[in-house]
Formats: structure tokens, sequence, C-alpha cells
């Protein structure tokens, strides 16, 4: 590999960082009230449909970008074509700068509802009660930066120590964690009395329900759900050997993040249904109708500690990638040691998420086009970067270098990626146009 800059020890530790990536807040928060607000079962199933079509497609472009070029986005872009597509590079490594900024911030939350949770400080009695006391807690003007921090610090640590003994052996710790307190809290979920109805909502189509908003509504969330246009996968990409099978590797990656998405679903979805609360509640069904929840279910402190746990977890393996597309970048482009390359960049980007925390108490009257400073962020990079970059990076594969990249689909042993025909179609045809969709249902 260039530079001496590493690569995963296996295959499988690949699978899980990338997994790792894909699987976060956008899950286990964003997914369940997704399908809640959107007819469940109808949007679980156009969601999978796109997922396993243009999001696997597009997360296997972007493998193959980055183990051809060996490099962060800027570097394998480069290195593959230049010129002016050098841009798309770029745009990933702000993506990825400006959406840990604030993504830091809720992980922040994560962490100090599992410590709350656990230490009896939000023994409330009803969603309007966890709702007034989620709003003081985000308002307040230290103790949320406090937590914003302490996941940055946890994400900088593993960083820093590198692919294989930072972020390899990290998610190989993380993942399985994850997956574990799933499905204890699936089980529990749907041992509880009236589960069975969000069961029905979530596995039983109404397709009245089928609307162009949904579909769109689908579509982003199977897009953004891979962590896909903001430069982790092309990242992640070139630290592998050129012996991994890409196509089987983006197979995995997006099954291991469906199932952890489709659970979420189940975990959610029939407690909510059980104790008579709006599955489509939005957000704050996060952290102010599931701590309800909690707090009426036999064993609901371990249970919510668990649940704030999990979404730590998730936060913080995306949070890892997020930072490795930064800190990669100054590797590769600045020859900055990889150390003082993650305190400095973990350093700028916790300094950058002060004003998204302080603008949701404190700060909430300044605005810039009408928004406060975290939700200008989120819209920027999640309205604007994430699906340019997709429709772009699409663009890239199916038109500008597929030869090149289409070789680097294929096994090693010359055995021929028998979707290849597809793939392309999908790079050259479909994602286009449907990630162009999106960025315009956006705007």
């Amino acid at each position: 590999m260039a530079g001496g800059r590493g690569n995963f020890a296996s295959r499988l530790g690949f699978i899980l960082a990338a997994a790792g990536s894909a699987i976060g807040l956008g899950n286990i928060w964003k997914f369940p009230y997704l399908a809640g607000a959107n007819g469940g079962a109808v949007f679980l199933i156009v969601y999978l449909v796109f997922v396993f079509t243009i999001g696997i497609s597009v997360m296997l472009a972007e493998f193959a970008i980055g183990r051809a070029g060996e490099r962060n986005p800027v570097g394998a872009i480069k290195h593959l074509k230049g010129g002016a597509w050098i841009g798309v590079g770029y745009m990933g490594v702000v993506a990825g700068f400006a959406i840990l900024s604030f993504y830091s911030v809720v992980g922040g939350w994560t962490i100090a509802y599992a410590v709350k949770t656990a230490t009896g400080l939000l023994n409330l009695s009803d969603a309007k009660a966890f709702g007034g006391a989620f709003g003081a807690f985000v308002a307040a003007p230290v103790e949320p930066i406090v937590y914003h921090f302490a996941f940055m610090a946890l994400t900088v640590a593993v960083v820093a120590r590198g692919v294989e003994r930072g972020i390899e052996r990290a998610c190989r710790v993380l993942m399985p964690m994850l997956f574990v307190i799933v499905i204890i809290l699936c089980v529990r979920s749907l041992t509880l009395p009236g589960a069975m109805a969000g069961v029905k909502f979530f596995l039983n189509p109404d397709f009245s329900k089928l609307t162009g908003a949904m579909v769109t509504a689908a579509l982003g969330q199977a897009f953004f759900s891979l962590s896909l246009g903001m430069g982790a996968m092309i990242t992640l990409g070139s630290y592998l050997s050129k012996q991994t099978h890409l196509p089987g590797s983006a197979l995995w990656v997006t099954s291991l993040d469906t199932v952890i998405a489709v659970l979420a679903g189940f975990m959610v979805l029939p407690a909510v249904f059980a104790f008579g609360f709006d599955p489509g509640a939005g957000p704050g069904l996060t952290f102010i109708t599931l701590p309800a929840v909690f707090a009426k279910m036999p064993w609901g402190a371990g249970f919510g500690t668990l649940f704030f746990v999990l979404l730590a977890v998730a936060a913080l393996t995306s949070a890892i990638s997020l930072l490795e597309v930064v800190v990669a970048f100054l590797i590769d482009e600045k020859g900055v040691a990889r150390p003082k390359a993650a305190i400095g960049a973990g350093a700028v980007i916790f300094l950058l998420g002060v004003p998204s925390s302080l603008s949701l108490g404190v700060w909430g009257d300044y605005k810039l086009f009408g928004k406060g400073f975290f939700d200008l962020m989120d819209y920027a990079a999640s309205n604007v970067m994430l699906p340019l970059g997709g429709v772009l990076i699409a663009v890239f594969v199916g038109w500008v270098v597929t030869p090149r990249i289409m070789r680097e689909a294929e096994r090693e042993d010359g055995h021929l990626f028998k979707l290849a025909p597809a793939w392309h179609a999908i790079c050259r045809y479909v994602a286009p146009v449907g990630v162009a969709w999106v960025l315009f249902s956006g705007l």
C-alpha cells in the first residue's frame, strides 16, 4: 500500500468496519420512525428494493474506486482521472468533516442517555415529561458539549491507532456487541403484550400507503443508511488487498446493514404499539417516546440502558469511518503522521460541533438562511453534499472510468463478475437519476 498507510488484516475485518460505517444512527434511530410514518411494511418493501439495486451498486463503485487508487477520496480520483473530478473527492472529505461535527453531538446524547437511564435520572412518567427533559438537556450550554467531547475523544482514540490496530480491532468488538444487544432488545419487544400489532404493521403491506413522497423517503434512507456519498467507503476500500472479492464484500456489508435496520424495526415498532404510542413520532421517537415506553416496561431501566448503549455503539462505528476519511486525506495528501492527523482533525471537528450544540439552546435565536447552525450543517450535508456526491460517483464509474473500475470489481483469479452488466447499467442510468431525485426533493 502507498506510503505504508496500512491495510485490513482480513476480509472479515474490512466487512465489519464497512458495516460499522453503514450501521449508525440512521438504521436504529431514523429507520423505525420513517417506517412508522410511511406505512410500515410497504415502506420496508420499497426500501429493500432500493438498497439491493442502487445502494449496493454505488457501494461497490466506491469500494472499487478506493482500492484502485489506494488513497483517500481525493487521491483515488486523482489517480484514476484527475482534472475537475478531483472536486468530487474533496466534496467527500468536506462532507465527512461536516457530518461528524454534528453527528458527534448526537453521539454525545446517546452516551448521556445511557448514563441517565442507568442512574435513574430519567425516572419520569410519560412522553410529555420525557419531552421536557430532552428539551432541557439539549438546550443546556455545558452538559451536551461535555458528552460531545467524550464521544469525539473515543473516536479519535480508535482512529489514531491505525487501520488494523485501531479501526479493525475496535469493530471486531463493537459489531458483535451491537448485534447481541439488538437481538436482546428485539426478543424483549416482541414478548410484550400487544406487540403483534406492531409486527403486523411492519410486515403486512397496505399498498394504499404507496405514494411518491414515501418512495422518495425510502430511496433517501436506502442511500444514506449505507454511508454513501461521503467518501467513507472509498477510504475503507483503499485499505483492501487485491485478493478481496469486492462484489461479495459489498453484498455482505449491504446485507448486514439491512438486517440491523429491519431488526431495529422489530425492536422499536412492537414496543411502541404495545404501549399505544405513535409509531410516526419522528426524531423524537428515540429520545422522547422510547424512554416513555421503557418506563412502562418491566425492567425498563435495564433495557433502556441497553438501548442507548446500542445507539452509542452504532454512532461510534460510523464516526470512526467519518474521521478516517479526513485523517486519510491528511496522511496521503499532506504527509501528516496518523496520531497528529487524528488528534488535530478531531479537535477541529469538536470545535465545529460546539455551535451546533449551542444552537439548540442559548444560540437558538441566531439563524443563517432561516436555520440554526445544527440544522444548517445537517441540511447542507444530508440534502446537498451526500446526494450530489452520490450522483457524481455513479456518473464517474458509469461513464468516465468504466473499464478500469470493471476490472477492479472482478476476482483476481480471473472469474468474471457475472452481474457486471447490470451493475454498469445501474451506475450509468438508474443511480444518477434516482439519487438526483433525492437531491432535488431535499432541496
